[in-house]
């Protein structure tokens, strides 16, 4: 684990100059305003499985810590420990339908106030939808219609794409490549790259709520 620290460690400190050379570059583009996350899809504790998430300086910004591989709650933490997301799982349709409830924060029982959810994330199961790379809706209400966000790609592939109702990209995953050192980390260490005006919080959520219903 600690080699692989150090080399995560290596790779976002080379990722920060190559970011800063882009924007010397092209100071005149949005490419500078992105934020760039490393996603480690492995907990920090000791017997638990989760997310550990850097960013571009290779501080510790997110974290997840779950004992069971696919809970029905899942809990997105800040660095020291926060809740930033609580998500809720929550099966329609005699449990074909994978969908879950997004709250602001810390919900639940260990709560003490009632929330109202700020989301609601579904799977897309209809093969024969018109769009079939789409693999996940996000929508405001759970009576809503017309989604919020589609998500786009493949997660087994760490390839998507989150887009708003007019199509506009506000977040994606990419595989990791280090620029120098022939480091190969897989999928188990990949980028989350949001867009101007996207919450990264929201965005890591995303990748959550995508790690369950497809891995």
């Amino acid at each position: 684990m600690s080699f692989l620290l150090k080399s995560l460690s290596r790779a976002v400190h080379e990722e920060q100059q190559h970011q800063h050379d882009e924007v010397q570059e092209h100071h005149n583009t949005d490419v500078g305003l992105c934020t760039s996350l490393t996603v480690w899809r492995k907990s920090l504790v000791i017997s638990c499985k989760g997310f550990t998430v850097f960013d571009s300086y290779g501080n510790l910004v997110y974290r997840v810590d779950n004992y069971i591989g696919r809970p029905d709650q899942v809990t997105l933490m800040d660095a020291s420990g926060n809740s930033v997301l609580t998500m809720r799982r929550r099966r329609v349709n005699l449990g074909l339908i994978d969908s879950w409830i997004v709250y602001e924060g810390e919900a639940g029982k260990h709560c003490r106030t009632i929330k109202t959810p700020s989301c609601w994330v579904k799977k897309k199961v209809n093969i024969l939808h018109s769009n079939p790379s789409v693999i996940a809706y996000v929508y405001r209400e759970a009576s809503d219609k017309r989604y919020a966000y589609a998500i786009q790609g493949s997660y087994s592939h760490r390839s998507c794409k989150v887009l708003d109702q007019s199509k506009r990209l506000v977040a994606e995953i990419k595989r990791k490549e280090t620029i120098t050192g022939g480091i190969s980390f897989g999928i188990e260490v990949f980028q989350l790259i949001v867009h101007p005006g996207f919450d990264p919080g929201f965005a890591m959520g995303l990748v959550l709520l995508l790690d369950q219903m497809f891995s």
